[in-house]
């Protein structure tokens, strides 16, 4: 069933991923906001390597100090749905960046419950 389609928001919310709401991680919470409030979808990346505001490098790499990498929260819906989430966001996000994007759906597929097509190779299709 397609639910998304055409032109959309796009909120990218960058944290650290040391951060944390009530001794949880931020960007669990930001999540779990987001799947309640009804929104399309959210997906968390944990980066390799950045900084923000404070200057300080953060990476992976061995023999670093720093281990609070940087993490992105993207959360894409219609326009309308992702601006009546923003105040939740203001109220999580003490110290980060939140960046609001206009963009196009080109697909989104909710999940069904029967067998999904397949196509010519036997591979499921999306």
């Amino acid at each position: 069933m397609t639910r998304l389609t055409g032109s959309a928001l796009r909120v990218t919310v960058f944290i650290g991923e040391n951060d944390t709401w009530h001794h949880k991680p931020l960007y669990t919470e930001i999540v779990h906001r987001a799947h309640t409030a009804g929104l399309a979808g959210a997906s968390v990346f944990r980066g390799i390597e950045g900084f923000g505001a404070s200057s300080l490098i953060h990476t992976t790499r061995l023999l670093s100090l720093s281990e609070d990498l940087p993490v992105a929260i993207v959360i894409v819906d219609t326009e309308e749905r992702v601006r009546d989430f923003l105040p939740q966001l203001d109220e999580l996000v003490a110290e980060g960046l939140v960046i609001l994007d206009d963009c196009e759906v080109i697909r989104y597929v909710g999940r069904t419950d029967g067998p999904r097509e397949t196509d010519v190779k036997g591979k499921k299709s999306l």
